[in-house]
């Protein structure tokens, strides 16, 4: 198929297409699952990291009003 057909049909442009590629395109299968399960742990610690520094701005903050 080519690259416009494989576009048009999962409705995204040539460049994800060929961004894709380069991206998966020497993978295993195996290998393609533990990418996208290491890619979703590391976007819940950046979540997690974000929630705790706004945690300790917060305390940073009261302890400032207090004194």
């Amino acid at each position: 198929a080519k690259t416009a057909d494989l576009a048009r049909r999962h409705g995204v442009s040539e460049a994800t297409i060929y961004n894709w590629k380069s991206k998966y395109g020497g993978l295993e299968v195996s290998d393609a699952r533990r990418l996208k399960e290491l890619e979703s742990e590391n976007a819940k610690l950046k979540r997690l990291l974000a929630d705790a520094m706004l945690d300790q701005a917060a305390l940073k903050d009261l302890l400032a009003k207090k004194f």
